[in-house]
């Protein structure tokens, strides 16, 4: 089968419900998305609203808050960066937890005997936890004989160090945020009751894997299905991919003017032969849809970077940027930032790509406009360029 670079772009955008239909609510956007990723950057909102405000009407993120606080349906852990994943992933992500720390790296070794040397902080951590959890880092005493050194800012953060390892191994897990501060807690206590937690066999780890991966892709290389979700975790990919093309799972595509082999998932099949249901739309800095800049780049001709720690006099864009999604394409993006005390959500800067369509403006004010109301920010003020195509339709009253 071969598909268009068009049909591969709104496979993949349909699969992530970021086309008109968007998704019902937030579960079935978590259940093909299979992980948000989480960053504390709060200039416009936490990424993780951002990403699921773009693909739920009328999101709230209370109702995230249920799922992961209340019911335990979701819990926070690494995926393809630090993220929040669904419980019943559970036996997926515990395939790292118990062979943490491993690997015969610099690192990996730096860790094992930062672990080994400090049973004394560990037992202590996990003694605190068992009779007074859940507790922030502060409530543990340094009681670390070996600390830990790093080229970075957790130099002789002993305390914090060991919460990581912990939390990388499934021993502890965080069980409420408060003021933005990790609550940590015993991971028996943070999963859902009657969750079964029987370890699985590599092999099936790696096909469930690969399924979810390709399916919230839409449409993927081998390289493109190692880079997400559990990153760098698909060990025997290439034999799985081959068991799930024999088994009909998944169905080898090739793209128009790309040799490389592209893979589609059977349950996407459907979305080729549906009617295509554009809106426009910002997205979060790490969406899942371009959280893998190679791909992003390679199917959307988009090339995408955070500018945060890049000094200012350096940035082409600015500090916080988020790409526009219009329909099949990123047209453009914007460099936002919210006043809360004003009510304000003030563009630094709206940039068009090359070849932008120019009537695109009033359908990228409308999501400007959503953006500011999801953020509580009453007003929108233009501060800095805005592309001489959008200009009648962004500044007009």
């Amino acid at each position: 089968m071969e598909l268009r670079t068009r049909d591969a772009r709104r496979l993949a955008v349909g699969s992530q419900h970021l086309d008109a239909a968007g998704a019902a609510d937030v579960g079935e956007a978590l259940d093909s998305l299979r992980c948000l990723q989480l960053d504390p950057i709060t200039v416009v909102a936490h990424s993780h609203h951002l990403v699921l405000r773009s693909r739920v009407r009328d999101y709230d993120p209370a109702h995230l808050d249920t799922l992961l606080w209340g019911e335990r349906r979701l819990f926070e852990y690494w995926a393809h960066a630090a993220s929040i994943v669904l419980a019943e992933d559970y036996a997926l992500h515990h395939a790292l937890m118990r062979v943490y720390p491993a690997g015969k790296s610099a690192y990996g070794r730096r860790v094992a005997e930062f672990l080994h040397g400090n049973e004394a902080l560990r037992d202590h951590i996990l003694d605190r936890l068992r009779e007074a959890g859940p507790l922030p880092a502060g409530a543990f005493e340094d009681r670390s004989t070996v600390g830990w050194v790093s080229g970075g800012w957790t130099t002789g953060k002993n305390v914090e160090r060991m919460l990581d390892v912990l939390w990388f191994r499934g021993e502890i897990m965080v069980a409420a945020r408060a003021g933005g501060k990790r609550l940590w807690d015993l991971a028996s206590r943070c999963l859902p009751t009657g969750l079964d937690r029987t370890p699985l066999p590599e092999a099936e780890i790696v096909t469930r894997s690969a399924e979810h991966a390709l399916r919230a892709l839409g449409v993927a290389r081998q390289a493109d299905i190692e880079q997400h979700f559990v990153r760098d975790r698909y060990p025997g990919l290439t034999e799985v991919l081959a068991t799930l093309v024999e088994a009909g799972r998944v169905v080898p595509v090739t793209l128009e003017k790309d040799p490389t082999q592209w893979y589609v998932h059977a349950d996407r099949l459907p979305l080729l032969e549906a009617a295509w249901s554009p809106r426009t739309t910002v997205l979060s800095p790490f969406d899942n849809l371009i959280c893998d800049r190679a791909r992003t780049r390679r199917l959307w001709d988009f090339a995408f970077r955070t500018e945060m720690y890049v000094p200012k006099a350096k940035r082409r864009y600015g500090y916080y940027v988020l790409p526009i999604l219009h329909g099949d394409r990123l047209i453009g993006r914007i460099a936002p930032r919210v006043d809360r005390r004003r009510g304000v959500l003030e563009l630094e800067g709206v940039y068009a790509e090359d070849g932008a369509p120019a009537r695109a403006g009033a359908a990228v004010r409308r999501a400007i406009t959503e953006l500011a109301t999801f953020t509580g920010a009453e007003h929108v003020e233009y501060s800095g360029p805005v592309p001489e195509p959008w200009r009648a339709a962004l500044l007009r009253n």
